[in-house]
């Protein structure tokens, strides 16, 4: 039987918790990969895994990235990650958030959790019933923190800006088509910022009547889910689920830009070499989308306030541009350079 030492996303991660709670049927993972910054931070992901070895492998994956994302953001901030096991009725009792609460609070600070795919708001102001070490709660208008998608929108659609300068030498994203694939909360903020440039926009996600109503909004196109990948466009904007930046879907793409904020979109390390070597420019997934994480470290760490929020997210393009720089001067994929600085920041190099 394989350890979980033996696994090939297990990176050295200061811990992984298994929790069970019988009564009210919660099962769930949380992962600290490092806390060399500060405590390991990271939202909490409910969804369903068919296999709950795809349940490990995605934590395991998601911290390292959070680890790599808040030291390249320059937060005060290790990285962590929990994933909820949802059953397939995807069913979510408050019984069973605050079973995940109790677990959060018995390590102590050591893990911060947040919102991520399938929980909302509410779901973290109940799991703070029962911990304090949460962040994106609500809060009062002009105060820092909240819901963290349209921070994680508003960084993205800045390194979308950065990317399209970089490869296609434009200011502006006017009159460029951009391939969105999801129609989510930070899907749909980057949809409605680029169109607001001029920007033509294509969009997809398996629930089509999203993207419908997303493309409306906008004045786009919305495709099929299996469509999005092959358009012929300017920008690529993967904004959904990961790993699909692979040996199949890489030679298919048919733009010079891959630039969005899902996480972890590449399958395997080496499918950042397969992208450099189709001249393709890639932006780092945890650079691009730190918006989030920079608006929740802010109101955990008490830190600054909503124009620091902004002035903290307005940098992520210069980050992009050192880590192309150093692509371009050294012929690394964008990814490896990424990865390395990151390391470096955290003490791995």
């Amino acid at each position: 039987m394989q350890s979980l030492w033996d696994l090939p996303d297990f990176d050295d991660h200061e811990a992984v918790h298994f929790v069970t709670d019988r009564d009210s049927g919660l099962k769930a993972i949380i992962a600290m990969h490092s806390t060399a910054l500060g405590p390991a931070a990271g939202g909490t992901r409910f969804w369903h895994y068919p296999d709950p070895n795809q349940a490990v492998a995605d934590v395991l994956r998601l911290s390292r990235g959070m680890s790599y994302k808040n030291a390249m953001a320059g937060l005060n901030l290790g990285g962590g990650k929990a994933v909820i096991l949802a059953g397939p009725d995807r069913i979510k009792t408050p019984e069973m958030l605050a079973a995940f609460g109790n677990a959060v609070d018995r390590l102590g600070g050591n893990y911060v959790t947040a919102e991520d795919v399938g929980i909302t708001v509410a779901d973290i102001v109940a799991i703070a019933q029962q911990t304090k070490y949460v962040s994106g709660l609500p809060v009062t208008e002009g105060a820092v923190g909240g819901d963290p998608g349209p921070h994680t929108s508003y960084g993205v659609y800045l390194g979308v800006r950065a990317a399209a300068k970089r490869a296609l030498g434009k200011d502006s994203l006017d009159g460029l088509h951009i391939a969105i694939q999801g129609a989510g909360s930070v899907a749909g903020g980057v949809a409605r910022l680029a169109a607001k440039d001029g920007a033509r926009i294509s969009i997809a996600d398996i629930d089509q009547a999203r993207a419908q109503k997303v493309a409306d909004e906008v004045g786009g196109i919305a495709v099929s889910p299996d469509e999005i990948m092959t358009l012929e466009a300017d920008i690529f904007s993967p904004n959904a689920l990961g790993a699909i930046l692979n040996e199949q879907s890489i030679p298919a793409l048919r733009v010079p830009v891959v630039a969005g904020g899902a996480n972890n979109q590449l399958a395997r390390p080496e499918d950042g070499d397969r992208l450099h070597a189709r001249g393709i420019l890639y932006a780092p997934d945890y650079v691009i989308n730190a918006g989030g994480i920079i608006n929740v470290a802010t109101e955990y760490l008490k830190d600054g306030d909503k124009d620091e929020v902004r002035r903290r997210i307005e940098r992520i393009p210069h980050r992009l541009e050192e880590i192309w720089a150093e692509s371009a001067a050294t012929g690394r994929n964008p990814a490896a350079v990424a990865d390395a600085m990151a390391q470096r920041l955290i003490g791995r190099a």
